[in-house]
Order: C-alpha cells, then structure tokens, then sequence
C-alpha cells in the first residue's frame, strides 16, 4: 500500500528514499547480526500480507511524532538458520533462542528506521518485541496506515519486512 502524499510531505522525502533507506537498514542488519551478506529483494514492493503458515513474526511498535510497527516474517526453517548464524550453534527447533534472536533483528531494523523519520530518532520510543508463530496465523497491523513491504532472500528462501507508518 503506497504512502499517502501528506505522510511524505510531513518527512520532507519519497517513498522511494524510503524504501531505499529500509533495504539498506536491512541489508546492514543481517550483515553485522547474521553475517548474511548480499541480501536478494525484489525491486518493488510487494502487497503487505496477513496470513502466515509454518512462520515466525517478530515485530516493534514505534510512537512519538511517527507512529507505527516494523513486522519481519520469516519461515520457521530460515529463523532456525538465522538463529543458528547469530548463535554460532546449530538450533533445530523453535524455542526461545530463536524468538528472541527474531526479535532482536527487528528491534535493530526499527531503531535504524527511525533515524530516517526522525533526526536522531528521541522523539520516537520503540516497544519491546512482540512474536506470533504457528503453521496457521493472521497479523494485521491495520487497514487506514501506510505501509511499506518489501521481499527478501536468501540462499534458503524468502522472509518479508513491513512497516506501519502514520503521522502522530
């Protein structure tokens, strides 16, 4: 769902800008915390997607002058191998570990975010992550905000990262 005007004249940039600030917060996330480097995305966004199977969902809520929600949703099998990466270990199986490692990642892909919507991001506050997993589940982070969704892979398959934008 593309951003409406006022939301980026209030940001003072496109959505473009976005979205290239958003793959590259990403990419340095997965390099520096899962050492995964030249993530694949795809070039456009894609729809945001409510219904999950056999996934993980990490997500952050931002609020301040922006509000809103960073989600990243990974297949069950590629948290265990993000896990596993930041771990040095292998994890077989869903556990806290892995929650927690998800959670940590979208922790950082929301901290690197709001520096982009917020200079020095103080006046906006994170949330402490939230995680819904199982082989059949709905998220929806609402029908009224924008959203900026993109795709991305890996040598094992793909995960997806959304945020909820709205002016406070």
């Amino acid at each position: 769902m593309p951003l409406k005007n006022d939301l980026l004249d209030a940001l003072h940039t496109s959505e473009d800008e976005l979205l290239k600030h958003l793959i590259r917060d990403v990419e340095e996330v997965f390099c520096t915390m899962v050492g995964m480097e030249n993530l694949l995305h795809l070039p456009l966004q894609v729809a945001p997607e409510t219904h999950f199977k056999d996934c993980i969902t990490a997500m952050v809520g931002f609020a301040g002058v922006y509000n809103g929600l960073v989600s990243l949703h990974a297949p069950q099998k590629l948290a265990l191998a993000f896990t596993s990466s930041m771990l040095g270990m292998e994890v077989t199986e869903l556990n806290d570990d892995v929650r927690d490692a998800l959670g940590e990642i979208a922790n950082m892909i929301a901290g690197s975010f709001k520096q982009h919507i917020s200079p020095g991001g103080t006046d906006i506050k994170l949330s402490t992550p939230s995680l819904v997993s199982g082989d059949d589940y709905y998220v929806n982070a609402g029908n009224n905000l924008d959203t900026l969704t993109l795709r991305f892979a890996t040598d094992e398959d793909w995960f997806m990262v959304a945020i909820v934008l709205e002016k406070e």
